[in-house]
């Protein structure tokens, strides 16, 4: 059992990218959408390429959704309109007019013209009553059937022309009157009908409104079926009209019928298979060409938690509304991992995380060459990313990769320009906006997974900074080796196309341990009193030495980041300090000295940056010793320095090739000779 244990404990890293592996795979197959894949590709307009197709199985032909919408909208628009009618309107109205009809018109009117009159207002409010009057005005068109109900009966039927609006009652009444020649009369009559009419019919909009939904429910989404058997499109015929819905009819019921049935948990398990192979590749990928990243599990887990988030971001936003697709910022995706990592690993990630979204997506074919095309832009132009401009400069190309790729791909579908939707480009332009927010989003990263970025760099790069300013004070001749050691590590990484910012704040920090002991060290020692000559040959060199463990502990209180702590642990490896140990030998020449007493802890610098600053440490800080300084001299003091340090093994886990300590050299012996002014002498 404890064995076991103990072989559980060897091993809970690799246990740990196995969950994490598993779990990734199953939620993002979860994310998938519940349909199968029909497994032939065809677009409308172009031939079928795949061979002969019959129909596997019996199947109903759908209607086009620009179909459905049509006679959902003629449903509407020739619905039934149901008017509610108070029948006790009508009553009052006529007991009124009897009751205000003679105090309206004066008695010097002659008996035979106040009867006619009277006739004709009843006349009058028996035709305005027939169907009704409307309480509003409604915007319907004339020849819509109306129904006039009492409670839930029909008591007529008729057009909403026959209905009266309230506008309508004075043209009514000038009508009438003009007929019987009783236009003087007017105002009289139409002051009295203003008092006495009312309007007596309500749309009744529940129950219109629910016929209409019966009827709209009696819709039938099928226009005919194809029997199984039957030759749906040959090959080479080209896919358009019928036989273009035929095949969406049977993509749709193929996808259906595959989800649904018996092999559901088969189509669950190839979506499994072909999600686990994706990070399966990623993860080969880590081990093969970034080790230092798969030993990592912070960064694994970072790099998964990204694909995920990203896939899951793409789900959300089509199941909303897919044609909102492209505002979803893809290529922050490549951008964050060069940021973190290098330009390899973001491409690589962004390929794979494509075609996993490829999956859910629409138009899956062009939305992955618009994505793939628009990450190796941004891999190609996205340099130092901690300037601005340069952040504003790719986005402006990723946008406009995202426009011309879409363009063209429009006209190959359509054919012509006349239907291009323009509104699309919006969606690019706020993709490329939504990008922008890569700034943001790498700061919240650093402080959530403990990463370091270009950003970061930049800003401890910074001399103006607590803890190098403390170095400046108490060990100013260390902060000028360090700035001198910061410049050639620079121009040396910027030769071999290593990460000449990272390698610069290494340098910059490398050796802010010595504030704890400055004068114990050559560089900072003003007065010509040297402490060393106090100290025995093994007590000065456990200072020197402690110099690294001191950096250590001062750069954790500072919070610095692991990847510059590095450079403090490695930028002597496991070299010795020879001078005292050369002192011990000749005090003691009969005793066998322990090297171990003399040597640094390590380990061995293990990257090109690293590996770089012990380059340049120690040229620096030798070159001091150089005296009357030729090119010859400078040429052999580097590659003797350099040669040592080969022959020592301590370039052994460093990923850096004789090529690449080749260029270093170059660079470091032009330095050394601009730095010693090597030119002719001038006459005083």
């Amino acid at each position: 059992m404890k064995d076991f244990v103990n072989k559980l404990y060897r091993n809970h890293s690799l246990i740990y990218k196995g969950l994490l592996f598993v779990c990734t795979t199953f939620f993002i197959v979860y994310l998938f959408p519940k349909s199968g894949k029909f497994k032939y590709n065809f677009e409308q307009g172009k031939p079928w390429q795949s061979e002969n197709l019959y129909a596997p199985f019996d199947f109903a032909v759908k209607k086009t959704d620009e179909e459905i919408k049509k006679e959902k909208q003629l449903i509407i628009d020739n619905a039934t309109l149901y008017f509610d009618v108070d029948e006790l309107i009508l009553p009052k109205i006529v007991s009124d007019f009897d009751a205000h009809f003679d105090d309206s018109f004066p008695d010097s009117i002659p008996k035979k013209i106040k009867v006619k009159l009277e006739e004709t207002g009843k006349a009058l409010i028996e035709e305005l009553y027939q169907f009704g009057v409307l309480d509003e005005k409604y915007d319907y068109k004339d020849d819509r059937v109306v129904e006039i109900l009492k409670g839930r009966e029909k008591i007529s039927e008729g057009f909403y022309s026959d209905l009266v609006s309230q506008e309508a009652i004075t043209l009514k009444i000038n009508r009438v009157l003009l007929e019987h020649e009783l236009s003087k009369f007017k105002t009289s009559f139409v002051a009295l009908f203003y008092d006495l009419l009312h309007p007596n019919l309500t749309l009744n909009k529940a129950f219109t409104d629910k016929v209409i939904q019966e009827d709209l429910g009696k819709i039938a989404y099928t226009r005919g079926s194809i029997a199984k058997g039957t030759l749906i499109v040959s090959k080479g015929e080209v896919v358009e009209g019928d036989k273009y819905q035929s095949l969406k009819s049977l993509q749709s019921e193929y996808e259906s019928q595959v989800w649904n049935k018996t092999n559901y948990n088969w189509v669950i398990l190839a979506y499994t298979l072909l999600v686990s192979l994706a990070l399966l590749m990623l993860l080969l990928f880590l081990r093969k060409y970034r080790f230092e990243v798969f030993e990592d599990n912070t960064k694994v887990t970072f790099i998964f938690f990204n694909i995920s988030l990203v896939v899951f971001i793409t789900t959300l936003v089509v199941n909303y509304n897919s044609k909102y697709i492209y505002i979803v910022p893809i290529c922050i995706l490549p951008l964050v991992f060069k940021a973190f990592f290098d330009a390899r690993l973001g491409l690589f990630s962004h390929v794979l995380t494509v075609l996993l979204i490829g999956f859910i997506v629409p138009n899956s074919y062009e939305y992955m060459f618009l994505q793939i095309i628009a990450g190796i832009v941004t891999i190609l132009t996205v340099s130092e990313l901690y300037k601005r401009a340069n952040l504003f400069i790719s986005v402006g190309q990723i946008t406009l990769i995202y426009i011309i790729a879409y363009f063209a791909f429009f006209v190959i579908h359509e054919g012509s320009v006349d239907t291009l939707k323009w509104e699309t480009f919006i969606w690019f332009i706020l993709c490329g906006l939504a990008t922008l927010f890569v700034q943001p989003l790498i700061y919240v990263y650093e402080k959530l997974f403990g990463l370091v970025s270009d950003v970061s760099l930049l800003e401890l790069s910074d001399t103006n900074t607590k803890l190098l300013k403390e170095l400046a004070n108490k060990a100013p001749g260390t902060f000028h080796h360090s700035l001198n050691v910061a410049n050639l590590a620079e121009a040396s990484a910027n030769e071999i196309g290593a990460n000449a910012m990272l390698v610069r704040v290494g340098a910059l920090y490398h050796d802010i341990g010595k504030m704890k002991n400055p004068t114990f060290f050559t560089e900072n020692q003003s007065t010509g009193i040297n402490p060393h000559d106090e100290l025995s040959s093994k007590e000065s060199a456990k200072i020197i030495i402690d110099h690294v463990i001191n950096g250590i502990e001062m750069s954790k209180k500072y919070n610095l980041p692991d990847r510059v702590i590095d450079f403090i642990r490695t930028h002597h490896g496991t070299s010795m300090v020879y001078y005292f140990y050369m002192k011990e030998k000749k005090s003691f020449p009969d005793l066998e000295i322990d090297k171990v007493d003399f040597c640094y802890p390590g380990p061995k610098p293990f990257s090109k940056e690293t590996a770089i600053l012990m380059m340049c440490d120690s040229i620096e800080a030798a070159s001091k010793s150089l005296k009357e300084p030729t090119s010859t001299k400078i040429e052999a003091f580097v590659e003797n320095i350099i040669n040592k340090q080969i022959e020592e093994g301590q370039f052994l886990n460093a990923n850096i090739t004789f090529k690449e300590i080749q260029s270093i050299k170059k660079v470091l012996k032009h330095k050394l000779a601009n730095i010693y002014h090597l030119r002719i002498e001038y006459p005083e």
